[in-house]
């Protein structure tokens, strides 16, 4: 199966042993965890095996760690770690991020019947199994910002994934897990080696319960120092490696019991004090920025010229309404990996509210209605248009796990968190310096930070020379009294426009979309134009809505890229400035998402997203010397 294909799930036996269920694929013929004890194995060969008690619990402040893992299954193995983290990890604000990938994804159902064998682990699995993702191909993000602990779950198959994960920063242990070689060998792959050890750096240590000989032959073969000390019961062997630096001596030969290093292990990703973070601009870029490194403890202050969500942000209320891609795309399709990332992110917020969106096949009915086979069963439904209310002629796709978000209320919860400070100033000028930049209004310097993020969507060309230019497109959204006919609150309506209620007493319409056009005045012509929209779809129910003397309205001037994709990152490599602009009429499903990706060029952490998505999202894309196609990272 490729790694773009429709992901699917494990079919599984079950085996009674000594009371305990024990799951076994039937796609590799192999045990998902010991029949002896799948804990004690995990703690045994995993976490002993990398020496993660010791290295956990040293951890300075403000230092991120990062444990690989080359397969999921039941979860175990990274619950085992998590368990192991809240016993020793340091009272500061140091980080561990795990990244796993996995082909097969066991169902809800069965992650829930594999986790019930482990009680002492229930809170850990609870709080997983509600994040767990839906099986759709790609990186999903799974955060529990008051653990201080992270996982980014890769599905598809790691002959496509490994090559596509950005090093944005080195892996610092890893758990060669997956079943055996001699029943899935494609896991064990020289390809995968490869990339394992691509993302590694001197001093990244690996474990597996596997010593065969294709393993052993992989690492060696780009210098990693192998041991086989006592395995778990009755297993007589695992492996123990280090990567070391050559330059550095080894206290014992290789192949030796046990590998011990004179040199410190893979570089750690540090910053002994919070960070200083300076966001310009307050709209859902520059706040849902904010939130990214606040809640990793860094001290954020926003600098707004008007007041926050001023601009295009601002409107009454945003739908998260995405147009998915064919399913064979989805692993790389910012659309459709932003709304599942979106989606967990607003779901923390009370300014969140969970619908599903009737999306109208006005054009290439069979197309879009097409897509309720590919994704998995929850996911999107063709809607049966008999009983439909309000009354159309078109078909219509259901997407059942859509989402409203009040930008308002967000704002509101957001600027509420202790580290974040919002100031009311117009930033003129930054100006680098050795370590930090400097933040001027006019002639006054207001401030210095140690990375600055522009997020001032068409106005961002201001503080750049060079900035690629971002086209502006004015949209007004409309909306109304209509109690008498009000639609239910947990109901959308997607035609090229949109419709919802506000409230129990208002609807919600628009957008009109004017490119090249700056102006925000209320226009009734705007007005006459978002009833045509609704008119042409459901004209029985637009009839008996108010006239359009009678609707209120607000205008804004959206920024959109040549390209239609953000812009996400550095515009000069050699500068702590970072920009975050040209999200178009996505800017609440993107903003989540792209806000995780710059946090991690930022700080130096492992990116959600693959590499092909992050060139895309490069603002040096538009830059001449960047068609070489060099990766994009954070330095």
């Amino acid at each position: 199966m490729s790694h773009s294909a429709k992901i699917q799930t494990a079919e599984l036996d079950w085996e009674l042993i000594d009371a305990i269920e024990v799951p076994i694929s039937k796609q590799f013929g192999d045990v998902y965890f010991s029949k002896d004890n799948g804990l004690l194995e995990t703690r045994h060969v995993f976490l002993n095996g990398n020496d993660l008690t010791e290295r956990l619990s040293e951890l300075e402040d403000f230092q991120y760690f990062c444990v690989g893992e080359t397969g999921f299954g039941t979860g175990l193995n990274i619950l085992t770690l998590w368990q192991l983290w809240q016993q020793v990890r340091p009272d500061n604000h140091s980080h561990l991020h795990v990244i796993s990938v996995e082909k097969f994804p066991l169902s809800k159902a069965d992650l829930i019947r594999a986790l019930n064998v482990w009680p002492e682990l229930k809170p850990l699995a609870e709080q997983l199994i509600q994040q767990y993702p839906l099986p759709i191909a790609g990186c999903h993000r799974l955060s529990f910002p008051e653990q201080r602990f992270s996982i980014d779950l890769w599905l598809g198959d790691a002959q496509d994934i490994f090559p596509s994960i950005p090093k944005t920063q080195a892996v610092n242990a890893w758990f060669l897990d997956g079943f055996a070689p001699s029943c899935n060998p494609d896991m064990w792959q020289e390809n995968v080696l490869n990339h394992i050890v691509r993302l590694s750096d001197y001093g990244t240590t690996f474990a597996s319960f596997s010593v065969a000989g294709v393993l052993k032959r992989g690492l060696k073969q780009h210098g990693v120092h192998i041991s086989r000390p006592r395995g778990f019961g009755h297993k007589r062997e695992m492996l123990k490696a280090i990567w070391s630096d050559p330059s550095q001596t080894l206290t014992d030969p290789a192949d030796a019991a046990e590998i011990k290093v004179q040199s410190e292990r893979a570089p750690i990703a540090s910053s002994s004090r919070p960070r200083q973070i300076a966001i310009i601009g307050a709209g859902i870029a520059g706040l849902s920025c904010a939130w990214a490194f606040a809640q990793r403890g860094h001290q954020v202050t926003i600098y707004e010229q008007d007041e926050p969500l001023s601009g295009a942000s601002g409107n009454p209320l945003a739908l998260l309404n995405p147009k998915l891609c064919p399913i064979e795309q989805a692993h790389e399709h910012l659309m459709t990996l932003s709304w599942q990332h979106a989606l967990n992110f607003y779901s923390r917020f009370k300014a969140f509210r969970s619908i599903q969106v009737q999306q109208m096949a006005l054009k290439n009915a069979d197309e879009l209605l097409g897509l309720a086979e590919q994704y998995p069963e929850a996911v999107l439904s063709v809607h049966d248009q008999q009983n439909a209310t309000p009354e159309t002629d078109y078909p219509s796709l259901t997407l059942h796990q859509a989402g409203a978000v009040s930008p308002q209320q967000l704002r509101d919860e957001i600027l509420q968190h202790p580290n974040i400070q919002c100031i009311k100033a117009k930033i003129s000028r930054l100006k680098s310096t050795d370590k930090q930049t400097e933040l001027w209004q006019e002639q006054q310097l207001i401030a210095t930070a140690d990375d600055v993020i522009v997020c001032c969507a068409k106005q961002s060309a201001e503080l750049f020379e060079n900035y690629p230019p971002l086209k502006p497109i004015r949209g007004q959204v409309s909306w109304v009294e209509n109690r008498e006919q009000a639609l239910a609150l947990d109901q959308a309506y997607s035609y090229g426009g949109y419709c919802m209620q506000l409230d129990a007493a208002q609807l919600i319409l628009g957008a009109s979309f004017y490119p090249n056009r700056d102006d925000v005045d209320v226009l009734a012509e705007d007005h006459v134009h978002n009833y045509e929209l609704i008119h042409s779809v459901f004209p029985e129910y637009a009839q008996q809505l108010p006239t359009v003397e009678h609707w209120q309205g607000r205008a804004s001037v959206r920024a959109q890229s040549l390209d239609y994709f953000p812009l996400v990152g550095k515009i000069q490599n050699d500068r702590q400035i970072f920009t975050f602009a040209g999200l178009g009429s996505k800017g609440f499903l993107f903003a989540p998402l792209c806000s995780e990706v710059l946090a991690a060029l930022v700080l130096g952490e492992l990116c959600p997203v693959p590499q092909n998505l992050l060139d895309k999202l490069n603002p040096q894309r538009f830059q001449k010397k960047v068609k070489a196609k060099k990766p994009y990272y954070s330095g």
